[in-house]
């Protein structure tokens, strides 16, 4: 949710967007993960720097979804970790195979 109007201002203000992302990663399979910086996230995984992917670079991002509210954000990731979110993500989602 946004938070549209800064306390006693009214300018705009946006909260700060939280990512929830896909990796295909280079022995077929996925990585799901969340994070408020994409690019810095992306860059961390790309030098093996995240221990989840480490061994199985290179990887490339197949898509990501932008969240205003961190807790819709990571329950929507725990959701793509679950079996019933990895059934909803192949038959929705486009990943290459």
């Amino acid at each position: 949710m946004l938070n549209l109007t800064r306390s006693g201002l009214n300018e705009p203000v946006l909260s700060t967007p939280y990512y929830v992302y896909i990796l295909a990663c280079n022995d077929g399979t996925h990585y799901v993960g969340c994070t408020s910086n994409l690019e810095d996230r992306l860059k961390r995984h790309s030098n093996g720097w995240v221990p989840a992917t480490k061994s199985r670079l290179p990887i490339k991002i197949e898509m990501f979804l932008v969240f205003g509210d961190k807790y819709q954000a990571y329950s929507f990731e725990k959701y793509l970790k679950s079996g019933s979110g990895r059934a909803f993500s192949n038959r929705h989602l486009i990943l290459s195979k």
